[in-house]
């Protein structure tokens, strides 16, 4: 359960990191408060529910699909490495 609030976390963090990379890459203040207007952190956080939602509806759409079991990666018997996949859930 750690992994999804993780990435989450993450892409809401990814827009505030590159405008913090663009500050010291063009040589501003990182720490400025001028450079941290109310419009800007409006903007970065409009960015930030973006991404989410969009992680939200690509996982919705390219997720594991109902009524099907995870089988994760493993090696066959004859040591071919299968990958993981989704089968129908035997009912």
């Amino acid at each position: 359960m750690i992994r999804p609030v993780f990435t989450e976390v993450a892409l809401f963090l990814v827009p505030f990191v590159v405008y913090a990379i663009f500050l010291v890459a063009s040589r501003k203040g990182v720490f400025d408060p001028a450079h941290w207007p109310l419009t800007r952190i409006a903007t970065l956080v409009i960015a930030a529910f973006v991404l989410m939602i969009g992680s939200f509806v690509v996982l919705a759409h390219f997720g594991v699909r109902p009524g099907c079991v995870y089988v994760p990666a493993h090696t066959d018997k004859d040591g071919k490495f299968v990958p993981g996949q989704c089968e129908p859930n035997p009912k």
